[in-house]
């Protein structure tokens, strides 16, 4: 039986192969994909490495002692480790994984930092099972349901003005947003319609009951202190992923505590690395749409609109409204209640009015963009 042997070299100037970190060798991550022409996708904001093949996906994400393996999460001895704009794995558990995937037995030479491959007797290949469930094709499904979430409400008011409530403000925008998207042809569903007190981790639940394309969730900002609040001012939107600010942890917190304030007794603050882990595998085939929708947001708001933006205009953080929801999901901050021209447009009828205009609009072209991605799959 004939065996092939292929070897990496690495000149001095080239990525190294292998790095010892922390008293562990750590493998290059992209340089083994290579080996084998695997696509490689690095995500800098999130520092996430996914890894694709013909029938297989793994994705490595910078700072978190696991992996997944299509959509299956293994534990590594230690943290992925990101050196020189490279993703390093433990380098002797990582190998025996791609081992069996690749086909060949792997050995590292820490000696002289080579990694080498010795083709193995081809396996009989697994049946690719197609994927037929509907939500599997989120991307390029049309967009016609929408599921508005008014924040708070009820025995919760949410965050309060000098003399409004969160909970009247978000209701009072979704049901006029329900009335322009019906009138544009949409299927709108609102997550409550009154004055009452929804559990969080239910509102997502409804969403997908109801199959929607899209959830938002509205809420209004708020910040303690005088001085912060005459000063920080503005809309900013919120797609489900790791924060990348403690601002950003903090504001995802105070949603998030209504849960528990209000009788959820399972409700959490905030997601561990590992539920973080496991909940990006579970919703990676609605990310790209949440962010598309959330450019078109941006677009909308950024025309002229009376109240500014605040930073960015974007962030990522875990607030458990979206955590449940099957779907694209963004949760809109109109402005800060707690500042005084934020307030008193948002509880205008001018106000309420522009800012139902302008989600509506975003709305519109998001389904205008997704149907643009389906005819180019058509062809």
């Amino acid at each position: 039986m004939l065996f092939l042997l292929a070897v990496f070299v690495y000149s001095a100037t080239a990525s190294p192969m292998l790095i010892k970190h922390n008293s562990i060798w750590m493998l290059n991550l992209e340089a083994l994909a290579n080996h084998e022409n695997y696509t490689i996708e690095f995500h800098p904001v999130e520092k996430r490495l996914s890894l694709k093949g013909n029938s297989s996906e793994w994705v490595f994400v910078v700072g978190f002692p696991y992996f997944l393996h299509d959509g299956k999460t293994e534990s590594l001895s230690a943290p992925v480790y990101l050196e020189k704009d490279k993703v390093f794995a433990p380098a002797e558990e990582t190998v025996k994984f791609f081992q069996k995937e690749f086909n060949k037995n792997i050995t590292l030479d820490t000696i002289k930092n080579l990694v080498l491959f010795t083709d193995l007797p081809k396996a009989k290949p697994k049946p690719i099972i197609p994927q037929t469930s509907k939500k599997e094709t989120a991307g390029t499904r049309e967009v016609k349901t929408i599921v508005i979430d008014p924040g708070h409400g009820g025995k919760d008011p949410g965050a309060l003005g000098k003399k409004s409530q969160e909970k009247d403000i978000v209701l009072s925008v979704a049901k006029l947003l329900k009335k322009k998207l019906t009138k544009e042809g949409f299927n709108v569903k609102l997550t409550r319609e009154k004055d009452v007190f929804i559990e969080l981790s239910q509102r997502a639940n409804l969403a997908n009951k109801w199959d929607g394309d899209l959830f938002i969730s509205l809420h209004c900002n708020a910040v303690d202190g005088i001085e912060r609040q005459k000063r920080t001012e503005g809309y900013h939107f919120y797609v489900l992923r790791a924060p990348e600010s403690e601002e950003d942890k903090a504001i995802a917190r105070r949603e998030n505590k209504v849960a528990s304030l209000y009788g959820d007794k399972e409700a959490k603050e905030e997601l561990s690395p590992l539920e973080w882990f496991k909940l990006e595998a579970r919703l990676e085939k609605y990310k790209q749409n949440s962010y598309m929708y959330t450019e078109e947001l941006l677009n909308s708001f950024n025309n002229n609109g009376k109240i500014k933006q605040l930073g960015t205009g974007v962030g990522g953080a875990g607030f458990m409204v979206l955590v449940g929801a099957l779907m694209p999901a963004v949760l809109v901050e109109l402005g800060f209640i707690t500042h005084p021209k934020d307030e008193n447009y948002m509880n205008s009828a001018k106000g309420q009015e522009d800012l139902a205009n302008r989600i509506t609009k975003s709305i519109i072209e998001y389904k205008k963009a997704v149907n643009d991605y389906r005819k180019t799959l058509q062809h």
